[in-house]
C-alpha cells in the first residue's frame, strides 16, 4: 500500500519550514508536484513517488538518515552540549532536521569515522556489547611499541579498574614517527578492538606504559573512513556501505 502525506508535513519533516511558512511558499506558487505549481499546502502526496520541488530545488524525501563523517578534533560526539561545539553542528540544517545521533562516540581529542544516524536499531547492531563489532583505529603513540605489546595486546591487558580487555590485533607500522617535533621515539600503530570500553585504546596503552599521543577511527564493522572527506565534513552512507551495514542484523558478532 502506497503511504501518502500531506505536502506542507512533508516539506516541513524535510526542514523547508514551519508549516505556516510552506502555506505561505505554496500561494506564492513556490512549490511544485510532478512539475505543476499547486494551491493546496494540504494536498495528499506520495513522498517516495512524486518529485516535489520547493523554491526551485528539489527536496528528497527521507525518514531514516545514514551520514559518514570524517570527525575532526575539538568538536565533542553528542546531539547537544552547553559549553562545547558538537558533531550536530557540523550537519546542514536538511539533516539536522532528522535528529541524527553519532552511533559510537569519539572523545573530543580523537578524530575520524563517525556515524550518525537516526536508525536506532542499527545503531545498536554496531553498539551492542554481544556484536564485538570490530573497530580500528591508527595512533601515533610515545615510545618503542615492539613484540611484547603486541603479545599483550592479544592475550587481553588489565585496565586501571581491573577490567580484561578481549584479545586486540595490534600492528606497528612504524617507530620513529614525528610528533610536535619532539626528542622521544613514537610509534605509529593500527589497532583493532572488539569493545567500547570509556577511553580504551588510551587506556590499554596505558596498561603497557605508553601514551596515546594521536588517535584516529579508521574503520567500525563494515564501515571505513573514506580518506577524501577533509575533516568536518561527511556524506550519506552509500547503496553497497548501507547494505554491508544493514547485514549486522543477520550476524552475531563473535570473539576471535
Amino acid at each position: 500500500m502506497t503511504k501518502r502525506m500531506r505536502l506542507d508535513k512533508m516539506l516541513a519533516n524535510m526542514g523547508c519550514g514551519t508549516r505556516s511558512e510552506i502555506k505561505t511558499a505554496v500561494r506564492q506558487g513556490k512549490v511544485t508536484v510532478g512539475g505543476f505549481t499547486v494551491q493546496d499546502s494540504g494536498l495528499q502526496i506520495d513522498p517516495e513517488a512524486d518529485e516535489v520541488e520547493f523554491d526551485g530545488q528539489k527536496v528528497r524525501f527521507r525518514e531514516v538518515v545514514y551520514l559518514l563523517m570524517n570527525k575532526p578534533q575539538g568538536v565533542v560526539s553528542a546531539t547537544e552540549d552547553t559549553r562545547e561545539r558538537t558533531v550536530l553542528d557540523l550537519l546542514k540544517p536538511e539533516d539536522r532536521v532528522l535528529q541524527p545521533f553519532p552511533a559510537g562516540r569519539l572523545d573530543k581529542d580523537t578524530v575520524g569515522l563517525l556515524l550518525l544516524t537516526n536508525d536506532g536499531r542499527m545503531a545498536h547492531e554496531l553498539l551492542s556489547p554481544r556484536k564485538h563489532v570490530d573497530k580500528t583505529y591508527e595512533a601515533l603513540v610515545s615510545g618503542t611499541v615492539d613484540e611484547a605489546d603486541r603479545q599483550a595486546f592479544a592475550a587481553g591487558v588489565t585496565l586501571d579498574d581491573g577490567y580484561v580487555t578481549m584479545p586486540a590485533e595490534l600492528t606497528v607500522l612504524r617507530t620513529d614517527a614525528h610528533f610536535d617535533a619532539g626528542t622521544e621515539p613514537v610509534s605509529e600503530i593500527s589497532l583493532t578492538i572488539r569493545e567500547g570500553k570509556f577511553h580504551q585504546v588510551k587506556r590499554m596503552f596505558e596498561a603497557v606504559g605508553k601514551k596515546v599521543l594521536f588517535l584516529k577511527r579508521v574503520a567500525m564493522g563494515p564501515l571505513k573512513l573514506d580518506e577524501r572527506l577533509a575533516p568536518g565534513s561527511y556524506r550519506e552512507l552509500s547503496a553497497e556501505e548501507l547494505e554491508a551495514l544493514k547485514s549486522l542484523k543477520s550476524h552475531r558478532g563473535r570473539g576471535r
